[in-house]
């Protein structure tokens, strides 16, 4: 499998998993948020939102094109800083960090 249908798959347990765990289904934010300059558009976005519409889209146009991995991926610190904060425990945050975790080897790696 190449490191571009590895992202592929990674990217749709991803999606699934924000499915089950109840955090795919949300209203997209305002054109304006995406203009963030913070890290995650933290300023703008709560993170699930990050990941649906800026992250995870951002990795499949990257999977489309076949380009460049970036050099270094690690959202997964950020996903454990929100669940915490948020007071998401249990399976579903670590199903969604799990998830997480994937992408950033499979793209650090690669």
């Amino acid at each position: 499998m190449s490191a571009h249908q590895e992202l592929a798959a990674a990217l749709r347990e991803l999606e699934a998993t924000m499915r089950a765990t109840d955090q795919w289904r949300m209203a997209q934010p305002d054109p304006t948020a995406f203009e963030s300059i913070e890290p995650f558009c933290a300023d703008t976005m709560a993170l699930p939102q990050w990941l649906r519409f800026v992250f995870i889209v951002r990795l499949e146009a990257l999977v489309d094109a076949k380009a460049p991995m970036p050099a270094v991926c690690e959202v997964a610190p950020a996903v454990e800083a929100w669940l915490a904060q948020s007071g998401v425990r249990g399976v579903e945050g670590q199903m969604l960090i799990r998830a997480v975790k994937t992408i950033d080897r499979v793209v650090t790696e690669n």
